[in-house]
């Protein structure tokens, strides 16, 4: 699918208008480099427009085993050859297949299809700030957790039922971000663009504004109760609270197809994520997160995400307008599915 924004004036002032009506300390913290900018009524500031893009992998790339930081040196070797390697202007036989199953394709092939976007469209962002190796910090291995056996049978399951239906047979069948239902979830993990977000706030509310389909997580701040527990939704149920400088959010109650990108199938009802949100420069906000799913992991996981300011404000991003993508999908299964029929002399 293409995907670009649009411009639109009206984002931030949405995002105003629906806050309008509407902190424990982990290992590894980084401490705030000057007093925190405050709003008029006393709570640190996080508002603005942040970015979190990075080419940083969620987990410790194998060859790195033992590696928690890069020196400067191999950063910008590192940054050069992720670059060159998944640069989608390479028309080469060599080049990446990006989201194809075999690693070569020169031009005409699947794999120079799948390569759709030339680097203009893309924001991957460069090494994270702080040189680590791995977004997550705990398991110190940089490594996801052990999966339970609970957790494995309900990704077997799942993929098994999937297995008995074509990748195309409807709509449903396709990922939520191609049917812009949602991108990223919680915790938002940076993809390839649209890393944005813009954070408003008053002193009831923070809402988080997320460019990549435009979703907005309201997080009351006032103390009161989460919501039933048979009340599933795709974001989960945000509450947050200040400890000091730092915003912590506790999210639960996510649906049975919720987004986690750690996760190639659907999190248990057990799912629990914590963030902390502490700006400890103008131009920085310290972002942790962790996620417990007893039901998937055998213990919780942690990572560290900086985010940091950008200029100027969000633009509106248009998913369905002017997306022919879930159309072809659908209509060129249907050919295959006639030519397949049609050389067994039946019809559909």
């Amino acid at each position: 699918m293409k995907h670009r924004p649009m411009a639109s004036r009206g984002v931030m002032a949405i995002a105003v208008a629906v806050v309008s009506f509407a902190p424990v300390t982990i290992a590894g913290q980084t401490a705030p480099s000057e007093p925190s900018p405050r709003t008029p009524w006393g709570d640190p500031d996080l508002q603005g427009a942040w970015n979190n893009a990075t080419t940083t992998p969620l987990e410790r790339p194998l060859d790195l085993s033992g590696k928690e930081f890069l020196t400067d040196e191999e950063v910008s070797e590192r940054d050069a050859r992720v670059a060159f390697e998944r640069s989608t202007d390479r028309r080469d036989e060599d080049a990446p297949a990006l989201g194809a199953s075999a690693a070569r394709g020169g031009r005409g092939t699947i794999a120079d299809v799948e390569r759709a976007y030339n680097e203009f469209w893309w924001e991957r962002g460069a090494t994270i700030a702080n040189n680590r190796t791995s977004i997550i910090v705990d398991p110190t291995n940089g490594r996801l957790p052990v999966m339970t056996p609970a957790g494995r049978g309900r990704l077997a399951r799942g993929a098994a039922a999937a297995g008995e239906r074509g990748p195309s047979d409807s709509y449903d069948d396709r990922r939520l971000g191609e049917r812009c239902i949602i991108y990223r979830g919680v915790p938002p993990i940076p993809t390839g663009y649209n890393n944005n977000y813009l954070i408003v706030q008053n002193p009831t509310f923070v809402a988080i504004l997320q460019e990549h389909i435009h979703d907005v997580r309201i997080i009351p701040l006032d103390g009161r109760p989460t919501v039933a527990p048979h009340v599933r939704q795709w974001l989960g149920n945000s509450r947050g609270r200040w400890d000091g400088d730092t915003l912590i959010v506790e999210t639960t109650n996510f649906n049975d197809r919720a987004l986690l990108r750690a996760l190639d199938g659907p999190p248990s009802e057990s799912l629990r994520v914590v963030e902390r949100f502490t700006r400890i420069a103008d131009d920085t906000i310290d972002y942790r997160f962790t996620v417990e799913d007893p039901e998937t992991w055998t213990r919780p996981w942690s990572g560290s995400l900086p985010m940091t300011k950008i200029a100027g404000a969000l633009y509106e991003y248009a998913c369905h307008e002017g997306n022919y993508g879930m159309t072809n999908l659908l209509a060129g299964a249907r050919a295959e599915e006639n030519a397949a029929t049609a050389g067994t002399g039946t019809s559909r």
